[in-house]
């Protein structure tokens, strides 16, 4: 792979804010800012671009997450398997919904659930499971899909930083992330790999039927203006964001591109150093790193972090606690100790820098402190 090239990144910044100029333009001169032409065209291009038929956008990546797990028409009581380290938002909408949250734990390097931690949750009331995308790269398809059909379970895949990764089959086939499941969610928040200039999601499925519930689902449970088939909600993907996103869609593939070959770099300056570990990757998924998150020692994150952010290099931590330990969700039994990979990763991650114009002397410059702040590190516990 080639090293970044800075004036690729400016002149596709420069086409791009052209581009998204005009879009504004047009729609503004249009008028037309609920449902507009922009909405059916941009989700027909994502299908075709993740090669999946039915292509359902709304107003962010939770609601994906809720819409999805309402057309499902579970039982109450049902359980859903999630995994202990992630964001907040698959937790909250099955508990918003009322159905019984249960965790499990995750590997320790890719971070996707645990296949035996999966095996030892199910029980005869769980009805679905949600794979957790992260990072970049698809979570264990091959394992979750085989046991969700063995035991006529549904899978929501949450691809929320992960659009563009693809999963790879042990026979060589490739799908792309969010289109192996019964549905996939995605979100277009502005930091996401395909990111709007506010707020939008989407969902995926092959099922026309699930694809009928869950456009009903967005705009009130309506089946046509003023009837309405089921409870709904109103989350709506607008036009102006549908259009930037229809802009953008355009630039995915070289921006991909940008970021893997920024991983790489950061990947050779980093690896042989005894504190740290790179990100690890699936032989089951190409990685589109929405963030670069690397592993160091517990008792040095938060110093290493401070003395980054005196030389002006930014970081972030996704995620600093388990959901378990969380305040609001404390009704639900869980004990220090439960998930024990999941709550040995959070005292260790750091996200670093990482977006497509992102340069190698900038990877280099915060390769270079990272480097000098573990020089003098002989041993850690």
């Amino acid at each position: 792979m080639n090293p970044i090239s800075l004036s690729d990144a400016q002149d596709t910044g420069k086409l791009l804010q052209t581009a998204l100029e005009s879009a504004f333009n047009e729609v503004l001169q249009s008028g037309d800012f609920i449902n507009g032409a922009p909405v059916k065209t941009f989700a027909k291009a994502l299908g075709n671009l993740v090669r999946v038929p039915e292509v359902i956008t709304c107003g962010n990546g939770t609601d994906a997450l809720q819409i999805a797990l309402m057309a499902l028409d579970l039982p109450p009581g049902s359980e859903v398997i999630l995994p202990a380290f992630n964001y907040v938002s698959a937790l909250e909408v099955v508990v918003l919904l009322g159905f019984v949250p249960v965790l499990a734990d995750v590997l320790p390097d890719t971070f996707s659930l645990e296949p035996n931690s999966v095996k030892a949750r199910f029980t005869a009331k769980t009805r679905a499971i949600i794979a957790v995308h992260l990072f970049g790269q698809c979570a264990g398809l091959g394992f979750l899909s085989e046991f969700c059909r063995q035991h006529q379970l549904y899978l929501i895949e949450d691809n929320a930083q992960s659009l563009g990764a693809q999963c790879l089959s042990s026979e060589g086939k490739s799908a792309y992330a969010g289109t192996v499941g019964h549905i996939g969610t995605t979100s277009f928040f502005p930091t996401k790999m395909l990111g709007a200039l506010g707020d939008g999601g989407a969902i995926f499925t092959r099922d026309q039927k699930l694809a009928t519930s869950m456009r009903q689902i967005t705009r009130h449970g309506q089946s046509q203006k003023y009837t309405y088939a089921r409870v709904g909600v109103n989350s709506r993907l607008d036009t102006l964001q549908a259009a930037f996103l229809l802009v953008k869609l355009n630039f995915l593939n070289f921006y991909i591109s940008q970021r893997q070959a920024i991983a790489q770099q950061y990947d050779q300056l980093l690896q042989n150093n005894t504190f740290i570990q790179v990100p690890a990757r699936s032989l089951e998924s190409t990685h589109v790193f929405n963030q670069y998150v690397i592993q160091v020692p517990a008792g040095y994150r938060d110093s290493l972090r401070h003395y980054l952010h005196e030389q002006q290099i930014p970081t972030a931590v996704y995620y600093p606690s388990p959901l378990h330990t969380q305040p609001a969700y404390q009704h639900l039994g869980y004990q220090t100790g439960d998930f024990p990979v999941a709550e040995a990763i959070c005292p260790k991650v750091i996200a670093l820098p990482m977006h497509p114009a992102l340069t190698l002397d900038q990877v280099q410059y915060i390769t270079f402190h990272i480097l000098k702040f573990f020089k003098n590190q002989t041993s850690f516990t």
